[in-house]
């Protein structure tokens, strides 16, 4: 049995992978807090609206050789990024505030933690249906 075809399960993987990225973002922002004209960016929030909306449409299929190619990028929801214009710019055009993203990172590694909880106990539920056989 395969979990990632289960809609909670695909919705958890898809919020673990936006979470991954994020985290990536972050420290960067981190890494480059003295880098001069450095711009902080941020990853469009992940709404359970939008993660229905994306797993709804359909995917086209070019069925043949003359078919264009759609218009929509490769990366996907965790790709598109947004600049943040914040109230805190040092002299040299650098805008990352460390405490933000500080609290961004923990933020972040909460939310983690408890999708990977949620998901543990999916697993142990389904698992404990299939024993007692019903």
């Amino acid at each position: 049995m395969n979990l990632e075809n289960l809609g909670l399960f695909k919705l958890m993987s898809r919020k673990m992978g936006w979470l991954t990225e994020r985290q990536n973002v972050i420290a960067a922002n981190i890494a480059n807090a003295d880098t001069p004209d450095y711009k902080g960016r941020d990853l469009k929030p992940f709404t359970f609206r939008d993660a229905l909306s994306d797993s709804r449409r359909l995917q086209p299929s070019a069925t043949n050789a003359s078919h264009l190619q759609g218009t929509r990028g490769t990366g996907g929801l965790n790709q598109e990024q947004r600049q943040r214009n914040p109230y805190e710019t040092a002299p040299d055009g650098n805008n990352v505030v460390l405490e933000e993203q500080m609290l961004k990172q923990g933020q972040t590694g909460m939310d983690y933690q408890t999708i990977t909880n949620l998901y543990k106990k999916q697993v142990n539920l389904i698992r404990s249906s299939i024993r007692s056989g019903g």
